[in-house]
């Protein structure tokens, strides 16, 4: 019983992988808006990446997205960063994952990590000057970043995670985009650092001092972004969690796939 129970969940997790990296690569030639400092642009695809990570958890998630990007890639989307596209989404589903796995510690790590780097690459901008009427004012150029860090480790997470398992009718969107809020961020910074790693010198050639103009930009561009994602994702959301709740590809307990 145990072995015909192990071929089971393996079906299922293959099945699953081969549907929503299918998806994904199809949904991933949708644009969603240019990506500053590139001929390349976002995809609605982005959206899907904390939902992956909800739903699939961290494995069938992260690998769908894997397989996915590559599909997109064969149906013509070309790479932006060098095949290695799929790192920011990924690292989106498989935080996400870990959290609908009550694991919110390893995405606490991660985050300080990525944040940690990012503060140390000499391609990074730290702080923005806003000149406003009444006089100039300096920001870091992660503020959002920061503020997605705070709910992570604040009461809100779980507050989340518990409404995510309850499917709490009032409460579902809410969970939605604290969850997705926490997910884009980190997609967003590990973007940033595959941005500077295939674009900076010695790989692309582009200087400290043209980081600096194109993170400027970004600065005032990214957080209207993010939320537009943030929206997508719960739209796309509301309907995918209740109905896959009860579906083969999601644990009634864990709300996971693994």
């Amino acid at each position: 019983m145990s072995a015909l129970s192990n071929i089971n969940t393996r079906t299922k997790i293959t099945a699953s992988i081969a549907i929503f990296s299918a998806l994904y690569g199809v949904i991933r030639l949708i644009p969603l808006g240019p990506m500053i400092g590139l001929s390349a642009s976002f995809s609605v695809s982005d959206s899907l990446a904390p939902l992956y990570g909800i739903i699939l958890g961290p494995f069938t998630g992260g690998i769908s997205i894997i397989i996915g990007t590559f599909i997109a890639m064969a149906l013509g989307k070309a790479p932006a960063f060098l095949g290695l596209d799929f790192l920011p989404a990924l690292v989106n589903a498989i935080a996400l994952g870990f959290l609908v796995k009550h694991k919110w510690k390893a995405v606490l790590v991660l985050n300080l990590a990525l944040i940690i780097i990012f503060l140390l690459s000499p391609y990074s901008l730290l702080l923005t000057e806003i000149s406003i009427d009444s006089g100039t004012f300096v920001f870091p150029f992660i503020w959002l970043h920061l503020v997605a860090l705070i709910v992570l480790i604040s009461p809100l997470r779980s507050k989340a995670l518990s409404w995510i398992e309850t499917l709490k009718t009032a409460y579902l969107p809410w969970a939605l985009g604290v969850l997705a809020f926490i997910g884009t961020m980190l997609q967003h910074i590990t973007g940033n650092l595959v941005f500077e790693l295939t674009l900076g010198a010695p790989i692309g050639g582009l200087t400290a001092e043209g980081f600096q103009g194109i993170w400027t930009i970004a600065f005032f561009a990214y957080p209207l972004e993010r939320l537009v994602i943030v929206i997508i994702t719960v739209l796309i959301g509301l309907p995918l969690v209740r109905i896959l709740k009860k579906s083969l590809f999601i644990d009634g307990k864990a709300n996971i796939a693994e």
